[in-house]
């Protein structure tokens, strides 16, 4: 196949805005969503493009590359959050099921997944329940449920227990839960 050099000069114009939404979705911070756009772009000149997909799509590669880089930065420099923190901060398991196990309100239809996702409104509010999750929860759901990590890959990622990981995660889907039917289905 001929190598194919769109110019990386228009690059920053032509995806700069959806590269800095996508990293700054994950990465919840301006900043170092700014500076992987950067360090995305950067990769990408000296890697050339050999146009085996669109630059979009090779641009993406690049920045999911250096999002877990930064979550990997984040981990060395900071300690996680123990259980008894994390528990803490999220709702408690007991206003969700009733004594014999079953849901106490059984969850909210949330209409269609697809055209909800459609929605800048419906984006808004999901990431400001994200804001309000845990730091490592918020992490842990976007590599498991966005990003679509293996969960093997997350415990290495994150040096935690596949135990720790499962509860993060439910503890990050269950308090998401919560905050988009107070937000969004009630239209709070």
């Amino acid at each position: 196949m001929p190598e194919t050099s769109p110019n990386p000069n228009a690059w920053l114009a032509e995806h700069g805005d959806y590269l800095y939404r996508y990293a700054l979705a994950r990465l919840r911070d301006p900043h170092l969503a700014e500076d992987a756009v950067q360090e995305t772009l950067l990769a990408a000149l000296q890697a050339g493009f050999a146009g085996k997909s669109s630059p979009r799509t090779w641009l993406t590669g690049i920045l999911k590359h250096k999002i877990i880089d930064q979550f990997r930065r984040q981990r060395r420099e900071t300690p996680l959050e123990t259980p008894d923190e994390v528990a803490d901060d999220t709702p408690g398991m007991d206003e969700f099921f009733a004594e014999d196990g079953h849901w106490s309100e059984p969850p909210q239809s949330w209409g269609e997944p697809a055209s909800l996702l459609q929605q800048d409104q419906f984006l808004q509010i999901l990431q400001d329940c994200m804001d309000l999750l845990p730091k490592k929860l918020a992490q842990i759901f976007l590599l498991r449920e966005v990003e679509e990590t293996d969960n093997d890959e997350i415990c290495k990622e994150l040096e935690i227990s596949p135990t720790n990981a499962w509860v993060m995660l439910y503890r990050a889907r269950m308090g998401l839960r919560k905050c988009l039917e107070m937000n969004w289905l009630t239209g709070g």
